[in-house]
Formats: C-alpha cells, structure tokens, sequence
C-alpha cells in the first residue's frame, strides 16, 4: 500500500518538474525571439545614428520616443549611462552624440562610466571606445551594441 502514495508523489513532483522546464524554456524563447523594435529595422550600419528631428512638439514620450535627457547633459568626450533604459549617451565631439547598450558584452554587467571618450565596465575593468563602442581593453572581445537615439533641439530621445 505504501507503494501506491509515493508513485503519486513522483508524478506530481514530475508535473512541477515539467513545469517549471517549459516555463523557463518559454522565458528564454521570449527573452532571444524576433522583434519588430526599431532597434532591429533598420540596417546594421545605421543603429547608433543621431536623427536629427524638428517635428515633434510633444513632450515625455512622444512620436520620437522617450526623452533621456537634454543634449547639455551630456558632457563632451564624456557620455550618461541610463540604467533605466540600458542605455549610455556620449557625446564623444561637440554636438556629436552616440547610444550604446549599457550591457557589457564580456558577461552582462551594467557599464557605469564614461569620461575621456572611453566607457568603462566595473565588473572586469572591459572598456570601450565612446565614439564607435569598439572595445579597447579588457576581456571584452565585442564591441557594444549601437542603439538608436534622436536629437531634437536640446531633447535626446530614444528612437
């Protein structure tokens, strides 16, 4: 009679099991799959441009997308890292401004900070260009990724 609880209790710890396995394949499915961000539509060459905008007098988040701060912000051959957004703005020359990812490529650490045209990573000590997102020293082998931002008077947008 003991036998009979105890092939129950494996079923149903086999149930969770199988649960909770289709939960996380589903999590990561989601995480890696497609999107139709404008991040992903445009080419690869044009990810990390400025576009240049005049026609949204909207404020917050408009047409252009969500403001990041004010291009006066952003310090010159320096950059803001935006942990909300995973974003770092620099401006690497006068009134030239780039958007990277904030995620370090080496192994998922936030960057935190950006001063004399190099981003830095606390984690390994990876840093990299602020101008091309290049890697210029450290474990990290790849550069990272471009994002796309507007500037819009004095707004930086996302895009």
């Amino acid at each position: 009679m003991s036998t009979a609880p105890e092939h129950r209790t494996l079923l149903e710890r086999r149930t969770v099991f199988a649960a909770v396995g289709m939960a996380g394949v589903s999590a990561a499915v989601t995480a890696c799959g497609g999107s139709k961000s404008s991040e992903d539509s445009g080419t690869p060459g044009d990810a990390g441009r400025v576009e240049e905008s005049g026609s949204d007098s909207g404020k917050g988040e408009g047409a252009g997308g969500q403001v990041l701060a004010a291009a006066s912000e952003i310090p010159e051959g320096g950059g803001v890292v935006f942990a909300e957004q995973k974003v770092v703005v620099t401006q690497p020359q006068p009134g030239e401004f780039k958007a990277f990812s904030s995620t370090c490529t080496h192994q998922g650490c936030a960057v935190k900070d950006v001063s004399d045209g190099t981003i830095t990573c606390p984690c390994h000590n990876s840093t990299f260009d602020a101008a091309t997102g290049s890697p210029t020293g450290g474990p990290a082998t790849q550069p990272l990724p471009e994002r796309r931002i507007t500037v819009d008077g004095d707004s930086i947008r996302l895009a």
